[in-house]
C-alpha cells in the first residue's frame, strides 16, 4: 500500500461520505463535501452545522468512519477510514477551516454557534482498486 498514493486520491475528490452512530446504534451515512483540511491520512477537518443531528451522535458515539470513491468507466476505486469524530467548536480550529463564501452556511461568519468542525482521527483503513483491497492500519 501506497499512503501517498491514497491521499493523492483523497485530495482529488469533491465528495466524500462520513458515518456516524445513532441512538438506537444504526449506522447513518452522509454525504459531505470533501474535507476541508487532512494532515496524512490521519486527521481530517470538515466544517458542518452544530445542530445536525450527526453532531449529537458522534458526541453520544465518537466511532466514525469515513469514504471516498472514484467511479470511471471501468475502473473503481474506494478507501474507507475508521477512527474517532470529535466535535470541535473553539475558535481557533473553526478559523482554520473557514473559507469565503462560508457564510451561505453560516449567517453569522466565523463565530456563529451553528458552525463547528468536525476532526476526525483515523486508525485504520481499507483501500480497493482493480478489484483488490488491502487493509491497512495508519499510525
Amino acid at each position: 500500500m501506497n499512503p501517498k498514493k491514497i491521499e493523492k486520491f483523497i485530495h482529488k475528490q469533491k465528495v466524500s461520505f462520513i458515518c456516524s452512530i445513532d441512538d438506537e446504534n444504526y449506522p447513518n451515512v452522509r454525504a459531505m463535501l470533501k474535507p476541508r483540511e487532512h494532515i496524512g491520512l490521519k486527521e481530517f477537518y470538515f466544517s458542518t452545522n452544530t445542530s445536525s443531528a450527526k453532531v449529537q451522535q458522534y458526541r453520544n458515539n465518537p466511532n466514525a468512519s469515513i469514504y471516498f470513491y472514484h467511479k470511471g468507466l471501468i475502473k473503481y476505486t474506494g478507501v474507507i477510514l475508521k477512527g474517532k469524530m470529535k466535535v470541535l467548536t473553539d475558535q481557533t480550529t473553526k478559523d482554520l477551516i473557514w473559507r469565503t463564501g462560508d457564510t451561505i452556511f453560516y449567517k453569522k461568519g466565523k463565530t456563529d454557534p451553528d458552525y463547528c468542525v468536525l476532526k476526525f482521527t483515523a486508525t485504520s483503513g481499507r483501500y480497493y482498486q482493480n478489484l483488490q483491497t488491502q487493509s491497512f492500519k495508519i499510525k
